[in-house]
């Protein structure tokens, strides 16, 4: 093996990748949106030297095998020199229900807000949002980030959490929901809640089951209320007869209505 001066071996190649997520840009920042840019700056801040530059070309090669998010926890594997690939683990903390109930209500408060978010996009000033609740919806500072590598680079964080740092930043350019997510709210349960801030009408719980057949048989077919049965008005038979139409029709002179009307009153006393 040749080894450089310092007495270090010189930088290994990683091995090369088949079907690994690459990075869109080739070239230049990979970041598109003010959100990703917004990410991407905090990775800058807390990462020096050479290490940048080697995790976006990690990430523009495809060297980054998966990425698993959710709440609070970005779990990744990322392919370098040896033949196991090494586990990447970014955490944040995600907000509780708390949290999310006031920014909710601060959201809600605002159309553009609910609109911007509708169309799949950041408002720009949502961090304000956050802030306005003492929350801040980025990371502000590498103590906010709990960062894990199995590598053996000693320094953290190396250049296999920049590639998946990068390539989160274009997963967030194409779905900024996933920064909510990240932080503990999903996409529809978010807009969900929006709505039903505005509207005051809370959603329905759809989690809640109703229970099962066998444990309420004895209730199933009993009536739920109870039922009164109206009694119907009483009615001369002879209202029957002047409910006719004018019938042309007669027996010997007379019309037929006056010849039957004796029947009915007898039916009418015969009632009583």
């Amino acid at each position: 093996m040749n080894w450089n001066r310092r007495g270090f071996p010189p930088p290994s190649k990683p091995r090369a990748v088949q079907g690994g997520l690459k990075a869109r840009s080739v070239r230049g920042a990979i970041a598109k949106t003010w959100w990703s840019e917004r990410f991407i700056a905090v990775l800058e801040d807390i990462i020096v030297g050479g290490r940048l530059e080697r995790g976006r070309n990690y990430a523009r090669r495809g060297q980054v095998l998966a990425v698993e998010l959710a709440a609070g926890s970005v779990a990744a594997e990322v392919q370098g020199s040896r033949a196991q690939p090494y586990r990447v683990r970014i955490q944040l903390a995600a907000f509780g229900q708390a949290d999310w109930t006031r920014v909710e209500s601060a959201l809600a408060d605002n159309a553009w807000y609910l609109a911007k978010l509708l169309a799949g996009e950041m408002p720009d000033d949502i961090e304000s949002v956050f802030a306005g609740v003492g929350l801040s919806l980025f990371p502000a500072t590498e103590s906010d980030l709990s960062l894990d590598c199995s590598c053996p680079d000693w320094q953290v964080p190396c250049k296999h959490l920049a590639a998946v740092f990068y390539l989160l930043a274009e997963r967030f350019d194409d779905d900024p929901f996933e920064i909510l997510a990240w932080r503990g709210r999903a996409r529809d349960l978010l807009l969900d809640n929006l709505n039903a801030a505005r509207t005051g009408v809370p959603e329905s719980d759809e989690s809640a089951e109703a229970p099962p057949l066998t444990e309420c048989l004895d209730s199933y077919f009993a009536a739920q209320t109870k039922i009164t049965v109206p009694t119907p008005p009483t009615v001369s038979p002879l209202s029957l007869l002047d409910q006719l139409p004018a019938l042309d029709l007669s027996v010997r002179g007379r019309p037929l209505t006056e010849l039957i009307r004796p029947v009915y009153e007898r039916f009418g006393t015969s009632a009583d």
